[in-house]
């Protein structure tokens, strides 16, 4: 598949615009992807949605994923952030902190 083929990428802010594509990539190329969003929606969709709606796409992609909802403005969420990536996949090769 490519060079991330087994590797875990985290993504901040991957539920809509760049980071939603750099996720998508990263899943494309082999990398297992935790995807991080709010979930707070521009339309009035629920919380969670965003992210849960990328975690359904790539996983019908064939790719390993999770989602994560916290805040990577904090430090407690940042911590959660990569507690789910060791948690679900046991290591972190990358970080694309994308959140803003």
């Amino acid at each position: 598949m490519g060079m991330m083929e087994g590797k875990v990428a985290v993504v901040t802010g991957a539920g809509r615009g760049v980071g939603l594509g750099v996720a998508l990539e990263l899943a494309r190329v082999g990398a297992a992807v935790v995807v991080n969003d709010l979930g707070v929606s521009l339309i009035g969709e629920g919380e969670s949605v965003v992210a849960d709606k990328l975690v359904a796409e790539i996983e019908a992609l064939g790719g390993r994923t999770v989602a994560s909802r916290e805040s990577v403005a904090s430090w407690d969420g940042a911590h959660k952030i990569v507690q789910a990536a060791l948690d679900v996949f046991g290591r972190i090769d990358a970080v694309v902190n994308n959140a803003g």
